[in-house]
């Protein structure tokens, strides 16, 4: 039996509804802010499938980087040194938003640097990184005045990997979950209503308003925004898929050097120390067909790839335990760039964040609320 609901909350929540967000993640919340400063009085609400916010805003590894040597090179395969250049400003311009939006201290933002690891069966990969390294940092010098990757010491004590690590000054680690409780507060404090437990089914432009349809109610908006990443298929947007990325993390370990952000196999996989553990995720590549789906779970293929990578090479010398396991839900597809458009007159979507959505999600929901009051 559906919801029923009463006279108030019909009247408080969804009637005279101005602009309806759907997804609390760092984008929607940022379209969210960024409408409420450009329009003070109206009346703006955020729909929210889960109880906490879906998809993967608090359940990623809290990554504040641009990209890793290999992951450049595999982009500038398949795009233009125009659109790779764009891609990287993009992350770099919406980190910087983020740090300025809620503060460093908020998002408890550590600038410790990142490496890149290249397994020992990896040789011509490792090769082509050293070999190219120079050209990228040439090419991304204008973005950060500096050259991007140097070469580093394996003073981790890494095993089964090349003798050379690739670091970058310009990566950053926060906490993700501080990050999106310092969005969701201030949301509260600009009179932004955020309703949980409520998935949109279906809208349909009706050219003067949107109408919009959970599973208990059916309302209308003048417009609507649309944030939901790896869920868009869900609401008849195409041009993404759903990624799953399956994540670990262990219990603190006594002495614990490891410190910074890691990429390892053109970044499907990557691992950090947080609270004096070691957080590790990623591995699709191996199982892409099966983590290709908005489904949350762990699968035993998946986690026991990332408990062998622990032990043989992250943590070879140490004794560890794992304290718990979860999945999050990107949003990927041929390209990397975010898709900002609009659907129809009053309707429009930022997606596709391509799992990077820490560094670019403030931007994309600046530009998403942009798109419809600077056109």
């Amino acid at each position: 039996m559906n919801y029923t609901y009463s006279y108030w909350e019909l009247q408080t929540w969804f009637s005279k509804v101005d602009y309806t967000v759907v997804g609390s993640g760092i984008t929607g919340l940022n379209c969210a802010l960024n409408l409420r400063k450009r329009f003070p009085s109206a009346k703006i609400i955020v729909l929210e499938r889960g109880s906490l916010p879906s998809g993967a805003s608090t359940k990623n590894a809290g990554f504040a980087c641009f990209g890793s040597l290999s992951e450049v090179l595999n982009d500038l395969k398949k795009h233009s040194e125009e659109e790779v250049l764009d891609i990287i400003k993009m992350r770099y311009d919406g980190l910087n938003l983020l740090r300025k939006t809620l503060g460093d201290k908020a998002i408890d933002y550590k600038h410790w640097g990142g490496y890149e690891l290249f397994f020992d069966k990896n040789k011509e990969l490792y090769e082509s990184c050293l070999e190219q390294r120079e050209r990228v940092n040439k090419l991304l010098s204008p973005i950060f005045n500096q050259n991007s990757f140097k070469i580093a010491e394996n003073k981790f004590e890494f095993k089964n990997i090349k003798p050379n690590l690739i670091f970058s000054n310009t990566e950053g680690q926060i906490n993700t979950g501080s990050m999106m409780r310092a969005l969701l507060k201030l949301a509260n404090e600009k009179n932004i209503l955020i309703l949980n437990n409520q998935t949109v089914e279906s809208f349909e432009d009706l050219k003067g308003s949107v109408d919009v349809s959970t599973k208990d109610i059916s309302f209308k908006t003048n417009k609507l925004f649309i944030a939901t990443n790896g869920f868009s298929e869900k609401l008849g947007l195409p041009e993404i898929e759903p990624a799953r990325s399956q994540v670990l993390v262990t219990k603190p370990i006594e002495g614990l050097k490891i410190k910074g952000t890691f990429h390892l196999d053109e970044g499907y996989l990557y691992f950090r120390n947080i609270d004096g553990r070691i957080l590790l995720g990623g591995g699709r590549n191996i199982d892409q067909k099966t983590e290709q789906t908005d489904i949350f779970e762990t699968t035993s293929k998946i986690q026991s790839y990332l408990d062998d990578l622990l032990k043989n090479t992250i943590l070879p010398n140490q004794d560890f335990e794992i304290d718990h396991r979860w999945s999050g839900i990107m949003g990927v597809g041929h390209k990397k760039k975010p898709i900002i458009k609009a659907v129809s007159e009053n309707v429009f979507c930022g997606i596709r964040l391509s799992g990077i959505g820490v560094a670019i999600g403030s931007l994309v929901g600046k530009e998403l609320a942009e798109l419809y009051y600077t056109n």
